[in-house]
């Protein structure tokens, strides 16, 4: 259930939003514990701060782990006593991705998985991963299927547990090209970055239906933030420092853009709605003016609920990473 109304605070259009009142999302995550990958920014660092708010332990798993650090010490500031931890976890490599799992696989239990790292800001050519997976994909989808797959029995060990991928408006917006899912005869930089979106929102659907024929314990959904955008989200040193130019040429789209904290509400919606255990698949939050607003379910794009189509993409997944998973 949504909170009321009257709990959110409207931002000024030309404005950007702050303040704690605007990061108020439903849920209480007191005695969770979550992990979130690309926690030191973006909406991976305002989803961390939002869950630390609302009594979550944080799990931050990031690449840098001297920006990761500077992040929770931004939080730690903003929410004292907060409960976090930082990992290092590079999600375009599949051996970090292995060593994470090893560094986590004592874990009692984990309550939620939130893949949210990737790339946004594509390479205008085809790069390569270090294990040689095309990089926007090994980045966006294929770490965070190797990660899902390492850390399935510590979410069975969760009384109720779930994992939240992200989503993307770039899945309305392309015809992806399924039978070539590295991009070997068709790279461009927005190919790769709205077909490795709807490869991770279909993975979700299809983790999601896989989980409950094994009867599991476990959801996956997906959310997606809207248009957000950093001239639009309160500075926050080391995390998000925009310059005056960077402010002034967001707020021109003020009426259609919103802050990355409150972007970060529709995965923290997702993280937590207690709804979703009981809704039927798939599950999809997002903004309720598709761009902007408050959180709220959500339509997906077809193709990422396309049985076959996820078959295919699954596939992928286990041909590039080498592992299977709910077979």
């Amino acid at each position: 259930m949504e909170q009321n109304k009257s709990n959110e605070t409207p931002s000024h259009p030309g404005t950007p939003e702050t303040g704690l009142r605007a990061n108020r999302v439903v849920g209480d995550a007191t005695g969770l514990r979550v992990m979130v990958t690309g926690a030191n920014a973006g909406i991976g660092f305002w989803t961390s701060l939002q869950l630390a708010q609302r009594g979550a332990e944080v799990i931050m798993a990031c690449r840098n782990t001297g920006k990761a650090e500077m992040a929770a010490q931004a939080i730690r500031a903003r929410v004292p006593g907060a409960k976090l931890r930082v990992i290092e976890l590079d999600v375009a490599c599949l051996n970090s991705v292995a060593e994470a799992v090893e560094e986590l696989s004592g874990l009692t239990h984990l309550d939620v998985l939130i893949a949210n790292a990737g790339m946004v800001h594509t390479p205008r050519t085809r790069q390569r991963s270090v294990d040689g997976l095309e990089l926007v994909a090994a980045t966006n989808y294929f770490g965070h299927f190797a990660l899902v797959a390492g850390l399935l029995p510590a979410l069975e060990r969760a009384v109720a547990a779930r994992v939240v991928t992200l989503g993307s408006l770039s899945t309305l917006l392309v015809r992806p090209h399924l039978d070539d899912p590295q991009l070997l005869r068709s790279y461009s930089s927005w190919l790769a970055y709205a077909q490795s979106k709807i490869m991770v929102q279909s993975f979700a659907f299809e983790l999601d239906r896989r989980l409950q024929r094994a009867s599991s314990r476990i959801r996956a959904l997906c959310a997606h933030p809207g248009y957000s955008i950093s001239g639009r989200t309160p500075a926050v040193a080391g995390v998000n420092e925009p310059n005056t130019l960077k402010r002034v040429v967001d707020t021109l789209q003020a009426p259609f853009a919103q802050s990355k904290n409150h972007g970060a509400r529709s995965i923290v919606r997702a993280a937590l709605d207690q709804g979703a255990f009981d809704a039927p698949g798939p599950v999809f939050y997002g903004p309720r003016g598709w761009t902007r607003g408050v959180p709220t379910t959500s339509k997906p794009a077809l193709i990422t609920t396309d049985a076959e189509a996820a078959k295919t993409i699954w596939i992928a997944a286990e041909s590039a990473t080498g592992i299977s998973m709910l077979g």
